[in-house]
């Protein structure tokens, strides 16, 4: 996951957005009681007029529905901008903001972060473009992340990330090791798996803030609770407890690589069998396949691990969605290209791009499904991800400030791998440096 900086989110000005309203912090000075309306008559008019539409964008299938889109509608021009990945993006998007100069029309935005941008009113609320109506053609994860935690539609689903385990097949074969179904199996086969190869590893993990809070997702943790300016943060229901006692066997018994994700050392370890499975998002074939080549034919995917046996729960790991920032322009034809592009034809020609979707059509299909992979021995790996899509709780609430909360998690939940601290402890103090930050900010937090 991306590692993020502790200044974005002072950037975004919490403080003057709560105490003096959203103009004061760069959003729109339309103050009106409900989402603005723009109808399709006046979507297709705006399309018939043309114009430029400005897209700051860093998902690199969007550039050939950029140029089929521009094709269809030879009036737009799409101007597709890669203003950075993720937090290089946000920064640069909070000073154009801030500055109220040179706002994209239409801005990728990672569904943890959107909450922070919807609550200071700098994001459009598509509502009123009839966006609430298209609720049916995606799954529940991504919905629920546009929704920011209230009741806006602040941006249409992009992609999506249900989470799945890819395992090395290879290696589980060569050690006569079942592949687990359920998290204490897990940990048997990561006990299993360290006596037959010292050297080999069950996953790696040093801690990651994205990581932890999809496995709270899915042991049916809700640790945060979001009513507008009212925050609740507790890490102690039993979701919580349930993840901590499993994941803490694991870093006890050094039974987890510890390896830094995306490093090159993960890249050698998932080449040569010392990092033998991840618990991550459906979006991981195409990284596997370009960073992970001498591999090829080793490793599989299998449904997630369950926290009880029998269960089918799972949760979303990354996934993002196009919004149009309320300073942006050319509203009408902003709002045409972004549904072209997640609700529209552009859906597969970015699944044909090797995006995973987000929309159910997609995921339903015959040819979407039996879609087979050679990296994966020709598996049909689409029917364990799109299950695992279908079974993504909806309820699920990130922090306004989760960037903020996700850059501290290394000084906080991280000692746990690096010294006695358990993760229980690690989690409260997270908890008690988020809860006061938020406090610091103006926010009302309860714990």
């Amino acid at each position: 996951m991306l590692k993020h900086s502790r200044r974005l989110l002072r950037g975004i000005g919490l403080v003057c957005a709560l105490a003096l309203g959203a103009t004061a912090c760069g959003g729109s000075d339309d103050e009106g009681s409900g989402p603005k309306t723009v109808s399709g008559s006046d979507v297709q008019a705006a399309l018939k007029k043309g114009g430029t539409v400005t897209v700051w964008a860093w998902e690199p299938t969007l550039k050939q529905v950029v140029a089929d889109f521009e094709k269809e509608h030879p009036n737009v021009e799409v101007n597709l901008v890669n203003a950075g990945t993720g937090n290089d993006q946000y920064k640069a998007l909070q000073n154009a903001m801030s500055a109220k100069k040179g706002v994209p029309d239409v801005a990728q935005v990672e569904y943890y972060a959107m909450g922070q941008y919807a609550l200071t009113k700098q994001l459009t609320d598509l509502k009123g473009f009839g966006a609430d109506q298209l609720a049916d053609r995606y799954s529940p994860g991504p919905w629920n992340g546009v929704k920011a935690g209230g009741e806006g539609i602040y941006g249409l689903p992009m992609d999506s990330g249900p989470m799945a385990l890819f395992y090395n097949k290879k290696v589980f074969d060569q050690h006569k090791i079942e592949v687990p179904t359920t998290w204490d199996e897990y940990v048997d086969a990561a006990r299993a798996l360290k006596k037959a190869d010292p050297k080999a590893y069950i996953t790696n993990d040093v801690g990651d803030a994205g990581l932890t809070t999809s496995m709270l997702w899915q042991a049916g943790s809700r640790p945060y609770e979001v009513d507008g300016t009212t925050v609740g943060i507790d890490f102690s229901d039993q979701g919580a407890k349930t993840y901590t006692a499993t994941w803490q066997k694991l870093i006890d018994e050094k039974l987890v690589a510890p390896v830094t994700s995306w490093s090159d050392d993960w890249y050698k370890g998932l080449g040569d069998g010392t990092i033998a499975t991840l618990a991550i998002g459906a979006w991981m074939p195409a990284n596997l396949a370009s960073g992970v080549k001498d591999a090829a034919g080793d490793w599989r995917v299998a449904p997630l691990p369950q926290w009880q046996a029998g269960g089918k729960a799972s949760a979303e790991n990354g996934g993002s969605a196009l919004t149009l920032p309320e300073l942006g322009g050319n509203e009408a034809l902003a709002y045409a290209f972004v549904e072209y592009a997640n609700a529209g034809k552009g859906v597969d020609t970015r699944v044909k791009g090797g995006a995973f979707p987000a929309t159910t059509a997609q995921l339903n299909s015959q040819a979407f499904q039996n879609t087979e992979f050679p990296y994966f021995g020709g598996q049909q790996a689409n029917k364990i991800f799109a299950e695992s899509a279908a079974n993504v709780a909806d309820d699920w609430s990130y922090l306004p400030y989760q960037v903020y909360a996700n850059s501290i998690f290394n000084d906080t939940v991280g000692k746990a791998y690096v010294s006695g601290t358990t993760l229980t402890e690690g989690l409260k103090t997270w908890q008690d440096a988020s809860v006061k930050y938020g406090n610091e900010q103006g926010f009302t937090v309860e714990k």
